[in-house]
């Protein structure tokens, strides 16, 4: 994890890799609650016996409760001190490449593609790639902007 003392500290960190995650284990009760929070009841998601006969054998993860993961990854990847707030400006080019199958421990590793100055503060774009063990491809690539504002 790398922690920056300023924002003036962060933009000279462009181009460099901040951190990686713990890893995090994807249960079938986050996949449930993630169901019920956002209507989306497939079966592939939640219905793990019916998901025996899947191509993937077991239920997978919602695409975007695995993009939703992001907030509590990169507390682990990076920090930014002496700062009044930083909040969610948006998210570029999300990709799931592969499934996240029940069971699978991910992590994210963050990497500052830019940081540029916003009245008040200043605006980072970093790339988070979400992997594990079991698959040669990322889970989710997404390039999330966050503004973070001066104290």
């Amino acid at each position: 994890m790398t922690t920056f003392a300023t924002l003036a500290d962060l933009t000279a960190a462009v181009g460099s890799e901040l951190g990686t995650s713990a890893w995090h284990t994807i249960t079938q009760e986050q996949v449930n609650l993630f169901a019920e929070a956002t209507g989306d009841h497939q079966w592939i998601h939640v219905d793990p016996e019916r998901a025996k006969d899947s191509p993937f054998g077991t239920t997978i993860a919602h695409g975007y409760l695995t993009l939703s993961l992001i907030p509590v990854l990169a507390k682990e990847c990076y920090a930014v001190e002496g700062i009044a707030m930083a909040l969610n400006y948006g998210s570029e080019k999300v990709r799931f490449p592969a499934p996240v199958p029940v069971g699978t421990a991910v992590r994210a590793t963050a990497e500052l593609v830019s940081a540029d100055e916003v009245p008040g503060g200043l605006q980072a774009l970093v790339r988070f790639t979400i992997s594990s063990e079991e698959s040669a491809k990322p889970h989710c690539v997404a390039e999330t902007i966050t503004r973070f504002y001066a104290a």
